[in-house]
């Protein structure tokens, strides 16, 4: 009789599937926090990248939230459906309200930094954009971590404004604007439009160009604007109520 091998995907499969056990019978309820990653561990007696594994699964669907240095959270307004569902498409949490509020304090501040930064970006300045650039075109299939260097790109632009003022702001909204980024990759992917806006936008400050600058970021995100009307426009009346 032969033996066969339990696959690593294999095990990421039975965790999740058991974690998903727990969510649709309220054992981990709606807005719950889960355990931590070292307990899970132990009580499924797999390993932390297992575990982690699945727990990425339930937050590329937008069923579990996790908040630095407070743990994962199951989304409060949890859908069972999605769960239930194949290949179900993920659930935006970031809120039309929240979504245009960053719009408008981009269109705000960072509009007016690209001009500054056309102006004042100096040799090194424009190297930190360029290795943030690199960065997210190495990891841009991991949205995570594309977000991360999504975020440093635009905060070199802001630096290179030569302003203290607007860089003090931009650092001190930093997990607003990450979460902001992350929500849009992980629900929408990393595009190869996304990624040829940024390319443009560094382009056009290297060559002192500030308004192909500004009038590609601002295409960029009316795309967004509509990749978001129609996600909402799909999703069952529920599901927008709850994201709302």
């Amino acid at each position: 009789m032969s033996i066969k091998t339990i696959k690593k995907q294999n095990i990421v499969d039975i965790v999740y599937e058991q974690m998903k056990a727990h969510i649709l019978d309220g054992k981990w309820a709606a807005g719950s926090k889960m355990p931590s990653e070292l307990e899970l561990a132990a009580s499924f007696d797999v390993s932390r990248v297992s575990v982690r594994s699945a727990v990425q699964r339930l937050r590329d669907l937008g069923v579990a939230i996790t908040h630095q240095g407070k743990g994962t959270f199951i989304s409060e307004n949890l859908n069972p459906n999605l769960l239930l569902r194949d290949n179900a498409a993920p659930v935006m949490h970031l809120s039309q309200e929240e979504f245009f509020d960053m719009m408008v304090f981009r269109q705000t501040v960072e509009f007016k930094c690209m001009e500054l930064a056309v102006q004042n970006a100096t040799d090194e300045d424009i190297q930190a954009l360029e290795q943030a650039l690199s960065k997210m075109l190495t990891n841009k299939d991991n949205y995570k971590r594309y977000s991360q260097a999504d975020f440093e790109f635009h905060l070199a632009i802001v630096k290179a404004s030569q302003n203290k003022v607007f860089y003090n702001v931009m650092c001190s909204i930093k997990d607003m604007y990450y979460y902001y980024l992350e929500e849009l990759n992980r629900v929408f992917g990393i595009t190869l439009e996304s990624v040829d806006a940024h390319l443009k936008v560094f382009l056009a400050i290297k060559n002192r160009d500030a308004s192909t600058a500004t009038a590609v970021l601002n295409a960029a995100m009316a795309d967004n604007v509509n990749a978001i009307n129609k996600l909402k426009e799909a999703q069952p009346a529920s599901e927008n109520d709850a994201s709302a």
